[in-house]
């Protein structure tokens, strides 16, 4: 987590909501470290888990991530959702809950429902004091809020 938490802290600098996701490895390895960067990409599909998610891909050389762990500051909101069932991610870590757009757990519960073909271990609140400091800080600044 605190490798995401040090990605979420980036993003700012290009003026992306501070949100950052780790994949790793049924080894520990970190297989990929990604921040939020829609405006900086001009891409609304720029989430830090997708980000991740491909870049993991890549790196192992499959789309199936089924022995990696996701690791992201922020609970996944409902398309990031959809992209880890489709990564067959294990299991994802989350910092911080997302009352508004959250689909492990909060809104929603995607990762788990038994209705659809691949159900995730979710482990929340992990670091979500920090990881919340963190979104709170971004949208009281008024030179960054959108």
């Amino acid at each position: 987590m605190r490798l995401a938490l040090a990605e979420a802290e980036a993003a700012p600098a290009t003026r992306d909501v501070p949100v950052g996701a780790v994949v790793v490895n049924g080894d520990g390895v970190v297989i990929a470290s990604r921040r939020n960067e829609r405006e900086l990409l001009g891409d609304p599909t720029a989430h830090a888990e997708l980000l991740a998610l491909r870049t993991a891909a890549e790196a192992y050389g499959d789309w199936r991530l089924t022995d990696c762990t996701l690791v992201v500051t922020l609970e996944p909101c409902i398309m990031c959702a959809g992209a880890i069932l489709a990564a067959r991610i294990q299991t994802v870590v989350f910092g911080a809950w997302d009352e508004k757009a959250g689909a492990a757990g909060s809104l929603y519960d995607v990762l788990r429902d038994r209705r659809l073909n691949h159900r995730v271990e979710v482990i929340p609140g992990v670091e979500a004091d920090a990881a919340a400091r963190l979104l709170v800080e971004f949208f009281d600044d008024p030179l960054r809020r959108h």
